[in-house]
């Protein structure tokens, strides 16, 4: 028996959402406690099973992890033992990998399966490794691991070829405390990064340069505990923002960071959304006018992010004209146009691009969410459908949106799950 997730469409929504900690800083956050020498309490955290899968490694590597309300982490490394992570746990989601860096650079060894996660394409870890190899960790891969050793790390000099926010993050996790100085080059600047550079430097780590595509850090020799606040998470924010475009007569989207979301807002404008951007809050109004077509183009941060382009695609099928969609970040990340063409969208596929013909008609049908971001724009074609649709694969939902069906419930929403063969 198979669980999916059933929504009525046509429902008008009004209210409040507060918007989660951020899951791609939590999936970072987590691993980077194991480079501390004393108990880390994270608050924030989202209630997602990236987050269980995690708890999951940190126990077996010895690690005390208590979970203190409901959305508040205490993670104790103080008797961590380097054992060979090679469990179920490590496939089931990418972030497994930045293990890699935190038990490289607190121990000089590491081993670690091939991470899981979704799949959108090839998304090597070279870059990853080329890091750890500058300095000064020897790589090899047998059975199926990467077995990665370092007598000694030391600071260098790295330029990534590709402006990778895991490799960014792994290396600037391994590099806290190796010797010396380590400055990395055409690093990511998205707001997780700064988030996690921002947890290790109230652990005792020496990190410059957070925002900017100059990253330093400074070796130090040991690492201490802190109490520490994760940001909202922007795709959550975004995803919950095209929602309320879509069907919404006013609601608020709360516990947010607009500068987060710039190119998010301006193409919701571009589309003509009404909306008003608060401190810590958007409010979106009921647009009576058709919604105009328009052009994305997904970029590193902060340009448009690739995790809302599907989202946002099946807000397009109701704009009156042609919209483009294009990909530069996973190339194959369009497999969600398929299914909404199940739902009447009249999307064409021209990798690296997707034309999305509007304004087209969406009703009910079975479809699959065949990645985290796909399960998030059909959920939105979903809510404007006439009947119902029936959402399989919905583990991959439940990977990166905390409490998605109470959420929507309480906007006004019409949402079960249940359970078919």
């Amino acid at each position: 028996m198979e669980k999916v997730i059933k929504i009525e469409g046509g429902h008008r929504l009004n209210g409040t959402v507060r918007i989660s900690g951020s899951k791609n800083a939590t999936v970072a956050l987590i691993p980077a406690c194991v480079l501390a020498n004393n108990p880390v309490t994270i608050y924030g955290v989202p209630n997602i099973s990236d987050v269980h899968s995690l708890q999951i490694l940190l126990e077996e590597l010895n690690v005390k992890v208590e979970k203190k309300g409901d959305d508040t982490l205490y993670i104790d490394p103080t008797n961590i033992q380097n054992i060979p992570m090679v469990s179920n746990a490590v496939s089931k989601l990418r972030a497994s990998y930045y293990f890699m860096g935190a038990l490289l650079g607190r121990f000089g060894h590491a081993e670690i399966k091939m991470p899981g996660g979704c799949y959108l394409g090839p998304r090597p870890i070279d870059l990853h490794l080329k890091g750890f190899e500058s300095l000064g960790a020897t790589i090899n891969y047998e059975n199926g691991c990467y077995i990665l050793d370092a007598k000694e790390l030391t600071g260098t000099n790295i330029f990534l070829d590709i402006s990778s926010v895991g490799a960014t993050i792994n290396i600037m996790m391994a590099a806290v405390y190796a010797k010396g100085r380590t400055t990395i080059e055409n690093a990511a600047r998205e707001p997780e990064i700064i988030d996690i550079a921002t947890l290790l430097n109230k652990m005792g780590a020496r990190i410059h340069g957070m925002g900017t595509s100059t990253l330093v850090i400074d070796g130090v020799k040991e690492l201490g505990g802190c109490f520490y606040e994760i940001i909202p998470d922007r795709i959550e924010a975004a995803t919950y923002i095209i929602i309320a475009a879509a069907m919404a007569d006013d609601m608020i989207i709360e516990n947010i960071i607009p500068q987060h979301l710039e190119a998010v807002i301006m193409k919701l404008k571009q589309v003509g959304i009404d909306m008003k951007v608060g401190t810590d809050f958007i409010e979106v109004f009921k647009t009576d006018k058709p919604l105009k077509p328009t052009e994305i183009l997904t970029k590193p941060y902060p340009g448009f992010a690739t995790d809302v382009q599907q989202p946002f695609t099946a807000l397009l099928t109701q704009a009156e004209g042609n919209s483009t969609v294009t990909e530069t970040i996973y190339k194959e990340r369009f497999k969600h146009c398929k299914e909404l063409n199940k739902m009447g969208a009249d999307i064409d596929v021209m990798t690296p691009s997707c034309f999305i013909n509007g304004k087209t008609k969406l009703h009910g049908a079975k479809v699959t969410s065949t990645d985290l971001r796909c399960g998030a724009g059909l959920v939105v074609a979903a809510l404007m459908a006439e009947g119902i649709t029936e959402i399989h694969d919905v583990y991959h939902i439940d990977r990166g949106y905390d409490n998605l069906d109470g959420k929507l419930v309480n906007l006004g929403a019409k949402l079960w799950r249940e359970e078919v063969e």
